[in-house]
């Protein structure tokens, strides 16, 4: 009777044991622990100036990271199969420029958005094309690309501005859905993460993303075509980028050789701050729209409280050294306490 008595105490100290292990492996979730960064941040600004918590403050500041949050969601996959892009930004300015040199020639909205996506996935193709087929590193392809693209760009603009558009253009990056205060812009942004969630986490494509991340060569082997997928996930991103293109040509109504410079870098914050591994292979994209919000209100709040820009950019570089850092730190706490647990056990 006592050895049952004693087995049983065992199993009931195994059971809150595992209980335990669950609520730590919920709390140390990269996605949660941003959540509470992102509540603690919301609190912390609103307690500093009376102008931050405002419904009609918080919508008008996603007219300054909409854009690049757009374009973190095809960063995802870009980075989850371990490659990168850093040419992004000057795709961007390669389609505000055939926006911009369309516009001033007369052509017609529909006309302007169809030169955008298509400028913008022929770049994207290109990209693929490179490192896939011909087996070129993706740093050294759109490092390359990168120099290409906003080259074409200053070389046709020089220091001049296309500024001519059509009435009503302004409506994509300037305007609030009909009867709301919500940027148009932003609810685009929800309907594309909607979107790239639904395949990321529940389709066959998402799987494989991750299968090629985690190990190319065995996802290869397993009859997955990684070159097929590569160049699809560098496609998107061009197509992507001359959406961003429309976006932002139609917020500042001004195309400049210079439009979009060091977005590559800040796009690149959002989704490593996001919890997607540079390595590949692990990511959400609920924790890139965390991360999107996160840095775009700690700029917005920052602002507010007139922080400089420099020490902006400061503080958004220690972000992305803590979102490389810690989600490591985390796996290694979990790894060992699990062996620890294993341990006491036996």
């Amino acid at each position: 009777m006592r050895e049952k008595r004693e087995l049983m105490a065992k199993s009931r100290l195994i059971d809150e044991g595992s209980l335990k292990e669950r609520l730590i492996t919920i709390f140390t979730m990269w996605e949660v622990l941003l959540s509470v960064i992102f509540v603690l941040l919301i609190i912390f600004f609103s307690t500093r100036t009376k102008y931050f918590l405002n419904w009609f403050n918080l919508m008008n500041a996603t007219f300054q990271f909409s854009e690049k949050a757009i374009m973190a969601l095809p960063m995802i996959f870009i980075i989850m199969c371990g490659d990168i892009d850093i040419s992004i930004a000057s795709i961007i300015a390669l389609c505000a420029y055939a926006v911009g040199n369309a516009a001033a020639g007369g052509a017609s909205i529909p006309t302007l958005i169809i030169i955008a996506l298509a400028v913008g996935t022929l770049a994207g193709l290109f990209n693929g094309f490179m490192v896939t087929f011909l087996q070129m590193p993706a740093i050294a392809v759109t490092l390359a690309t990168q120099s290409i693209y906003r080259g074409i760009a200053i070389g046709m603009l020089g220091d001049q501005a296309r500024t001519t558009f059509p009435k009503n253009f302004g409506f994509f990056g300037q305007e609030f859905i009909k009867g709301t205060t919500i940027p148009f812009e932003f609810v685009l942004y929800l309907v594309l993460m909607v979107i790239f969630g639904f395949i990321l986490h529940k389709t066959t494509y998402g799987r494989r993303l991750y299968a090629i991340g985690n190990n190319a060569e065995v996802a290869r082997f397993s009859g997955i075509n990684v070159k097929r997928i590569r160049i699809i996930n560098f496609t998107i991103t061009g197509f992507i980028s001359g959406l961003a293109a429309i976006l932002l040509t139609s917020r500042v109504l001004s195309v400049r050789s210079n439009i979009a410079t060091g977005w590559d870098m800040e796009i690149i914050t959002l989704v490593v701050l996001g919890g997607v591994s540079i390595t590949g292979g692990k990511g959400t994209v609920w924790g890139v729209f965390l991360g999107s919000l996160l840095v775009g209100y700690l700029k917005f709040g920052m602002g507010l409280m007139k922080v400089s820009g420099t020490l902006m950019t400061i503080v958004i570089g220690s972000l992305l050294i803590v979102a490389v850092l810690l989600p490591r730190l985390l796996d290694l706490y979990k790894a060992n306490r699990k062996l620890r647990r294993q341990h006491e056990v036996r």
